[in-house]
């Protein structure tokens, strides 16, 4: 698919941007009580408290491409003890122990740790990388 060759900065800061849309949910939930879930209402002093900040604050930081690469390698780091805490235990098929979103998250997180932001981030700006 050599068509999309040119656009791959561009569709890597959309993969950004949206994997931080869709983790950013989760600690707006926790914290903000916004969309209305069973996790509202979260301590910092809880495991899934302390989760919901890095999603906050990490989301954030990954929606706009701020410090990409750390904040993508500790969120991948945050999914993966988050996978082995609270799925693993029930079995060893993420589907089966409702763990692939977080097996997910860990490796499009490490990816971004890699790769960097793309063409739409901060980062970029700040540096004048090229992707």
């Amino acid at each position: 698919m050599d068509f999309l060759r040119p656009y791959s900065s561009q569709l890597l800061s959309v993969l950004r941007i949206m994997s931080g849309l869709l983790l950013l949910q989760h600690g707006t939930g926790k914290y903000l009580n916004f969309p209305v879930g069973p996790m509202n209402n979260a301590s910092p002093t809880t495991m899934g408290g302390a989760a919901g900040l890095f999603e906050l604050v990490g989301g954030v930081l990954i929606i706009i491409g701020l410090f990409t690469r750390p904040v993508a390698f500790i969120l991948s780091g945050m999914t993966a003890v988050a996978y082995f805490y609270g799925h693993a235990s029930a079995g060893f098929f993420p589907i089966l122990n409702r763990g692939e979103l977080a097996a997910l998250y860990c490796f499009v997180f490490l990816s971004l740790a890699a790769a960097g932001g793309g063409a739409w981030s901060i980062d970029r700006l700040w540096s004048k990388e090229s992707d």
